[in-house]
């Protein structure tokens, strides 16, 4: 029995790449994406202190970011990239390939969809990772930053068409600097449709985000650059219609966006808003997304509280939060400028801010007159610096008015100094005549 040779190998050829993944990795595409990331994370970094608290924050943020710089520079990278093939002389012969102008397009836009999205969601990752060990609850609002990355991928989807249209060497940062006037100058501009701008800023740290607001961005702006992309390689009348449903259902998104009230998408979360307080009396009462600063907005309060105790008109409770509060309560300062990463940074100048809201009265115009109003600024302020100085580095040289009353105050003994702030809280701040002089 003979053995018969096993017919040869074909030598192995070269591995397929497919289009996409060749059109990806040329031209400018992938320093689109780095560039976003680098512009996401510089910024950021920048602004640590004020968001790497709450989910919230980083969220509000990030869509700040996205919106007032990223867009902009997204929009130029996209029209760059987009008269790539005009300026290298090449569309005539991509013209000439067995490919429909649809994929023709498709194929060409791919980078200034793709990589901008990379880029930012690869900054985001990082930042909500930063944000993560410092956080007193709820959750990162994935759909908004979804939502976002969607919004710099039709930002490059448009600049690539203007691109491809406009053979003008300064479009790309002429279209830069518009995206940011138009971006910035809407969110200080009251009109319809405000909360359509993709860099309109929120506020406050207990709301949550509807649920249908993300789904319906993503319709309105991936409808919008559908309808511009199926117009643009429109050869035939049946494309030109067949763009009429992704317009249609871009503005049927909008709608109900344009329609959102001055507070957008944000409603109060009952969980993140719900008082946490402490054991002392007065109770300290803070929302329950701020929990992690309930100790040292305790502890700066302290001095504060031990000289108020048992004084009448002195707080029962501190409350924080959006609700407003109740009889014989004080709000808190919202500890936003003084917290940093779940800590409270500056304890002498919140106890101060608590001090400016203890005292602060709502008067009428014609109750609030009178020759003594004056002499009731430098008292009141007289007493605010007995009870918590102005720090160093905030304060403001005090007047020869309320430098005597302070000075009248701290020369008394403990009693009358108890007695007289006895008598400067039961007065109505409101008539100047009845507040007591030091």
């Amino acid at each position: 029995m003979t053995a018969t040779a096993a017919p040869p190998r074909e030598a192995a050829g070269p591995p397929r790449t497919s289009v996409v993944g060749t059109e990806l990795r040329r031209g400018a595409g992938p320093w689109a994406g780095a560039a976003v990331a680098v512009t996401v994370l510089v910024t950021m970094y920048a602004k640590a202190p004020g968001w790497q608290s709450r989910w919230t924050d980083t969220t509000d943020m990030l869509h700040i970011v996205a919106g007032l710089l990223v867009g902009p520079l997204v929009l130029a990278l996209g029209c760059r990239q987009g008269g790539r093939d005009r300026r290298s002389g090449t569309l005539e012969l991509l013209g000439s390939v067995p490919r429909s102008p649809l994929r023709r397009i498709l194929l060409s836009v791919a980078p200034t969809v793709l990589w901008p999205a990379a880029g930012y969601l690869f900054a985001a990752a990082v930042c909500l990772l930063a944000t993560w060990p410092y956080v007193g609850g709820g959750r990162p609002f994935l759909e908004l930053v979804a939502a976002d990355a969607v919004t710099l991928s039709v930002l490059g989807t448009l600049g690539h068409l203007v691109g491809r249209l406009v053979s003008w060497r300064l479009t790309a940062p002429l279209l830069a600097v518009v995206g940011y006037v138009v971006f910035g100058t809407a969110t200080r501009t009251e009109f319809t449709g405000f909360w359509l701008n993709p860099a309109v800023e929120h506020f406050y740290t207990w709301d949550r985000p509807v649920w249908w607001f993300a789904p319906l961005w993503v319709v309105w702006c991936v409808g919008l650059a559908l309808a511009a992309l199926l117009a643009y390689a429109a050869g035939s009348a049946r494309l030109r219609l067949l763009a009429l449903l992704p317009l249609t259902a871009a503005v049927a998104a909008a709608v109900p966006i344009a329609g959102l009230p001055r507070e957008g998408p944000w409603r109060q979360d009952p969980a993140a808003a719900r008082l946490v307080c402490d054991g002392r009396t007065p109770q300290v009462c803070l929302p329950n997304v701020d929990r992690e600063l309930l100790p040292d907005i305790s502890k700066a309060l302290t001095p504060l509280n031990d000289r108020l105790r048992g004084l009448p008109g002195a707080p029962t409770r501190w409350v924080g939060g959006p609700n407003a509060p109740g009889p014989g309560e004080t709000a808190l300062p919202n500890p936003d400028l003084d917290a940093v990463r779940g800590e409270l940074s500056r304890p002498d100048l919140y106890l101060n801010s608590a001090v400016q809201f203890l005292f602060s009265e709502t008067c009428r115009s014609e109750d609030f007159a009178g020759p003594d109003v004056e002499r009731l600024g430098e008292i009141h302020l007289a007493v605010s610096e007995w009870l918590a100085p102005t720090p160093e580095d905030y304060g403001v040289p005090v007047g020869p008015g309320t430098q005597r009353h302070l000075d009248a105050l701290r020369a008394k003994s403990p009693a009358a100094q108890r007695d007289y702030l006895a008598r400067y809280m039961a007065a109505d701040g409101c008539r100047p005549e009845e507040v007591p002089i030091p």
